[in-house]
């Protein structure tokens, strides 16, 4: 599907085979001069498809192209390997390309969520399964910096890059502030909420995300563009909403560690989830993967808020609430 939401800003939409997601939206901005497309879709022969075709229509010359990557999630980035030209620039953000230039960020996630309770005989068969293992960019061209407030003109239309860490390490919003447009990424999504994951002791994304989501509220917004799913014309009362989801979230892990001290795998398990599957056992490995990262970054918010102590027993890190810990974070 290609939408025209402004004179020369198109929707494509890319199809997530498998995903819960759906679809990603790719954005194009046609101009005479140079063009620029804002996220890509999976590297799999279904996405690529779609976006040759809707670029087809559109009419799009990749050697006058450049593409701007919100994320370097595979949905976001994977694809980009396929659609770059001799003459493209791609602009990315500074922490996920130093992300991309370090060694062994993969084996060193593995290591963190055994720590973490996931299980040894799961672990691998979770890594292969991964989308961004699976169906990640297969090369990774020249990437031009952006930082916090910097400019990309495209067309009629002048972004301004806003950094919104939290979804991901780099993650990055662009704002046109005379058209009051928000291309948003996975920062804000309609009818679900971006999963905030945590792969480090020295991250602490939940926070993060929570304040990006209060940087961007402040900013005038008529429209946001988000990765996935429907527009959203009112972005303060989604935001509320997102805020209001994550301390119910909050308040659902410390019930569960009300027990028992319990694993960070452990706690997925009890949390509530909005997958079609009766048990966590019918979980797809790939979903308990993301599941257990999300229970992560409120079991890291949580301890570093004073309401929950980490202890490391036999190779396993532990979380136990504190008694009398009250619940205002």
């Amino acid at each position: 599907m290609i939408e025209e939401i402004q004179p020369s800003l198109f929707r494509v939409e890319v199809p997530l085979p498998n995903s819960p997601l759906k679809f990603l939206n790719s954005y194009v901005i046609r101009s005479p001069e140079r063009n620029l497309i804002i996220d890509t879709g999976l590297n799999r022969k279904e996405c690529l498809d779609a976006i040759q075709f809707g670029l087809q229509q559109l009419d799009i010359d990749l050697l006058k192209t450049d593409f701007f990557i919100t994320h370097l999630h595979a949905d976001h980035f994977g694809l980009l390997s396929k659609l770059v030209t001799g003459t493209s620039q791609v602009f990315f953000n500074r922490p996920e390309t130093e992300l991309i230039e370090a060694s062994g960020w993969w084996e060193r996630m593995v290591a963190y969520a055994a720590k973490n309770g996931f299980p040894e005989n799961e672990l691998r068969e979770a890594i292969k399964s991964h989308p961004g293992r699976e169906f990640g960019s297969e090369w990774i061209p020249e990437l031009n910096i952006l930082q916090d407030g910097d400019e990309i003109i495209a067309g009629n239309y002048c972004f301004r890059c806003v950094s919104t860490p939290g979804h991901s390490l780099g993650h990055t919003c662009l704002y046109e502030p005379d058209k009051k447009i928000l291309v948003a990424g996975d920062h804000i999504l309609v009818d679900i909420t971006p999963n905030i994951q945590c792969w480090s002791d020295g991250q602490n994304p939940l926070q993060d995300y929570l304040i990006s989501l209060d940087k961007v509220k402040d900013l005038e917004i008529a429209l946001v563009l988000p990765g996935h799913r429907r527009l959203i014309a009112d972005h303060r009362t989604r935001i509320a909403e997102l805020k209001e989801h994550h301390k119910r979230r909050l308040r659902e892990v410390l019930s569960i560690l009300n027990k028992e001290p319990r694993t960070a795998f452990q706690v997925a398990s009890q949390m509530t989830w909005d997958l079609d599957c009766d048990s966590w056992e019918e979980f797809p490995l790939a979903q308990k993967w993301f599941a257990t990262g999300e229970a992560i970054s409120h079991l890291r918010y949580l301890e570093r808020k004073g309401f929950v102590i980490i202890k490391d027993e036999d190779r396993m890190t532990v979380f136990t609430r504190k008694r009398n810990s009250g619940e205002h974070y």
